[in-house]
């Protein structure tokens, strides 16, 4: 019993500076960031506590609504189509279908590729001059158009594309992963009652990959966030400001434009966003185990 307890205690001792580490430097960063937003920063930090300034100013700023607005937007289109068209793969995938692993690999690939790689892949698709639109010209359909990367008004619609593109490859595994460890008396018991395989699917199988499905959201919610490097090597956030981002915002203000506690003020806008959009599934899954 001592041998154990000593172990126990070893054990804790050689993960307690990786542990304190790891949270000094993620918890330590998001309190100073926070206190740094109730400040008056700009080049350099100032300490002196000065209240809500900061975030009066955040929301006088056109180009943040601009900016949240257009996260919400890609947001909610990504993640619903990236699942939609992930789970789909997936039970196309689980038919074992022959030359299964080649097909896992080419919808894996994508996500081999930084999503700077994805950006200028597609921003050079998409170009009017040189892309999709000039190889259809070419082939004599001189009135093809095909422009929404330099369309204010579609230019978003372009991101969805080239993220939906990258990130489906990793739903799909992770839903066929799910898929594979369904128990095969559920298909025999659906089969014996005439169930047609597609209803299975659908009111059965999904249904219990919930906390699977949960898992998806959450890491594409997490993309959606952190979506900066996409935005920058596909679009700039152009034309104008139609395709900016608040990840982007914030980096511009921290590194371009030399304000910091405005920076702060639009991260931790974000972080208290992304917190009451997780909020309802954390509660649901902690009450379901509650009880």
């Amino acid at each position: 019993m001592a041998a154990l307890r000593i172990r126990y205690l070893t054990a804790k001792a050689v993960m307690a500076p990786t542990v304190l580490v790891m949270a000094t430097c993620f918890y330590g960063a998001i309190l100073w960031t926070i206190y740094i937003s109730f400040t008056r920063s700009s080049l350099v930090p100032n300490y002196d506590f000065a209240g809500i300034a900061q975030y009066v100013r955040l929301f006088n700023t056109a180009r943040w609504y601009t900016a949240f607005g257009n996260m919400f937007v890609f947001g909610g289109l990504f993640i619903a189509l990236a699942l939609v068209l992930g789970t789909l793969l997936a039970v196309l995938i689980d038919q074992k279908v022959k030359g299964e692993g080649v097909f896992r690999t080419i919808f894996l690939y994508p996500l081999s590729m930084s999503f700077i790689v994805t950006g200028l892949a597609w921003q050079w698709f998409l170009n009017p001059t040189m892309g999709l639109q000039d190889f259809v010209r070419g082939l004599g359909w001189d009135g093809f158009t095909f422009d929404w990367i330099v369309d204010r008004d579609r230019a978003i619609y372009t991101l969805v594309l080239a993220a939906v593109w990258h990130s489906s490859g990793l739903i799909m595994a992770i839903m066929l992963a799910g898929l594979r460890g369904i128990d095969h008396e559920i298909w025999r018991a659906a089969r014996v009652e005439g169930i047609p395989r597609w209803r299975t699917y659908l009111s059965i199988v999904l249904p219990m990959l919930r906390p699977l499905v949960v898992t998806c959201v959450v890491l594409l919610a997490i993309a959606v966030v952190k979506s900066y490097d996409l935005v920058v090597a596909m679009t700039r956030g152009g034309p104008g400001n139609a395709t900016d981002m608040p990840a982007k915002f914030v980096v511009d203000l921290t590194f371009e434009r030399a304000n910091i506690g405005l920076a702060s003020a639009g991260a931790v806008v974000m972080l208290v966003a992304v917190l009451a959009a997780l909020a309802p599934y954390l509660y649901i899954e902690l009450s379901r185990r509650a009880r």
